[in-house]
């Protein structure tokens, strides 16, 4: 059943839905792992503290979650379950991993799904927000990346994953001395997944020239993603939480200066530090290491750093 509904959207695709291709491709990139991080640390340094904070730690928690049942589940691609489906070209960079569940659609329930359950905000944007968490689900199917059950399980568990982290940060704000515990059973938690990703057996299935269809060593890569994020958010909240104390109760002028240097320097590191890191640590070391990085520049060494600068005066003008 759920590969004949990607047939029949492949249909559509191939014939009158090759005008909405172009957008599904876009709506697919607003979904993806680096760009929902982007977006959040902009969120987190701009516009609003807490709820970025919220949203990085269901983020985090969101993509262990989704790595843990991906390579638990250990689903083919809907391609290589049935060679008639042949998914959009420009679609098969960002399918990595194992199928089911689809991370593109946890992604999507984290950020936007994350902003639309919360009542605080208005009617109109939870609804906006609801509708683009929809969109971004349904891409994956509309070019062929991912079946039904893969979206409605991502979608209704990164929903369920925002939910718990409202409920927990709710009871670490009235409880702040529990902040360490957490943070330390999360870590604790992560660290189990990377252990189990790393030591079990994987489907070893082979086509007819004999050739392996799937490596599950390189499909557990988006697993170490998720894992080191999440242990360089959790050691960054600790750490921004007892010494850098940052606002975004801030003029204009600094929210923009921050964005600008926030999006310099996080494509420094992202361009320059991550591959260089990628060269000396080898394999899975190498994934952990770099999206810990990420997530510790994100969650405290660049709120460090813009508390110290912007609490510099400027200089006096010299007198003519």
């Amino acid at each position: 059943m759920d590969i004949d509904i990607l047939l029949i959207l492949q249909e559509f695709r191939n014939g009158a839905g090759a005008c909405l291709t172009d957008f599904m491709t876009k709506m697919s990139f607003i979904g993806e792992m680096n760009t929902v991080l982007i977006i959040i640390a902009l969120i987190y340094w701009c516009a609003d503290k807490n709820f970025g904070r919220y949203l990085l730690m269901g983020w985090s928690g969101n993509r262990v979650v989704n790595g843990l049942l991906k390579v638990t589940a250990c689903v083919y691609r809907p391609w290589i379950r049935d060679a008639r489906i042949v998914p959009d070209s420009d679609a098969l960079a960002a399918a990595t991993g194992y199928s089911f569940p689809s991370g593109h659609s946890m992604n999507a329930a984290a950020l936007y799904g994350g902003g639309a359950i919360r009542r605080e905000l208005s009617k109109w944007l939870r609804i906006t927000l609801g509708a683009i968490v929809v969109l971004i689900a349904f891409s994956r199917n509309f070019l062929g990346v991912h079946t039904p059950q893969d979206i409605l399980v991502g979608a209704g568990a990164g929903l369920l994953m925002m939910w718990l982290t409202g409920k927990l940060i709710a009871w670490v704000d009235k409880n702040p001395g529990k902040d360490i515990m957490v943070a330390c059973i999360g870590i604790a938690a992560a660290v189990a997944v990377a252990v189990f990703a790393a030591v079990k057996s994987y489907p070893m299935d082979y086509n007819e020239a004999g050739e392996l269809l799937v490596d599950g060593a390189k499909m557990a890569n988006d697993t170490y993603k998720g894992v080191g994020w999440c242990v360089g958010f959790l050691i960054g909240w600790i750490l921004e939480k007892r010494f850098v104390k940052f606002s975004t109760d801030i003029p204009m002028v600094t929210r923009i200066t921050r964005l600008t240097t926030g999006l310099l320097s996080y494509y420094a590191i992202s361009l320059i530090l991550i591959p260089l890191i990628k060269s000396w640590i080898p394999g899975v070391g190498a994934t952990i290491t770099s999206c810990f990085i990420q997530m510790f520049y994100v969650t405290f060494l660049f709120p460090l750093c813009i508390k110290y600068f912007e609490r510099i005066p400027a200089l006096p003008e010299k007198q003519s």
